[in-house]
């Protein structure tokens, strides 16, 4: 039976695979500044009641998406919904429509397409519910409270297909990538739970017993 993933948990994984597995595989969770102020951005940002019009432009909030094709199912922040020829129809409403997805993020700009990414599959999954073609979205960035187009080429497409075949075959062996230890993962919420310097230097659990109690593994 095929697995649906969380669609923002490719963030996660594109982040750090080891920090994605611990949440999504092994179920385990942590609150620091960093996830309870990104949590607040996007309550606010996820108010369904608020569906304004104004003008040619249409904006929704917490809307549901899924995407039979990638197998993965979420919310997305706000989605612009633009007056266009090239749009589609929309129920209730008169004209066709153009969606434009907007994520919430919490700090800055990254040097990673972590975020990007996130907001990619966002777009495929709209692509597939609306049958149409969604060529950018915008990250809006809660730190400088400014906004980064991003244009959903063929090269970012491709990534986020590649990263969530990857993330369906880790689940489906429960298994959880070993750590990587960056500059990152002082401001990780798991890292008392990842313990990487400990799980870097050592491969295995009976390598760790071993030097500490002095005896051959």
């Amino acid at each position: 039976m095929d697995t649906t993933l969380q669609l923002s948990g490719l963030q996660h994984f594109l982040f750090c695979r080891r920090q994605w597995a611990l949440i999504h595989i092994e179920k385990q969770w942590h609150e620091n500044y960093y996830t309870i102020s990104g949590q607040q951005l996007h309550e606010r940002a996820h108010n369904e009641a608020l569906t304004e019009l104004r003008g040619n432009l249409l904006i929704t909030r917490g809307l549901s998406i899924f995407s039979h094709t990638l197998r993965i199912t979420g919310k997305c922040d706000v989605v612009e919904f633009r007056l266009s020829e090239n749009g589609v129809p929309l129920f209730g409403r008169e004209g066709r429509w153009q969606p434009f997805p907007v994520e919430y993020k919490r700090g800055e700009p990254k040097a990673n397409n972590c975020d990007a990414a996130q907001l990619c599959a966002q777009a495929i999954c709209l692509e597939e519910m609306f049958c149409c073609e969604i060529p950018q979205g915008a990250l809006f960035y809660g730190q400088d409270k400014r906004r980064a187009a991003v244009t959903f080429t063929p090269e970012l497409r491709l990534e986020v297909g590649s990263a969530l075949s990857e993330m369906h075959e880790l689940i489906k062996r429960g298994h959880t990538p070993r750590v990587k230890p960056s500059k990152s993962c002082n401001a990780c919420s798991l890292k008392d739970k990842c313990l990487p310097g400990i799980a870097a230097k050592y491969p295995s659990v009976a390598d760790y017993l071993s030097e500490s109690l002095g005896v051959e593994p």
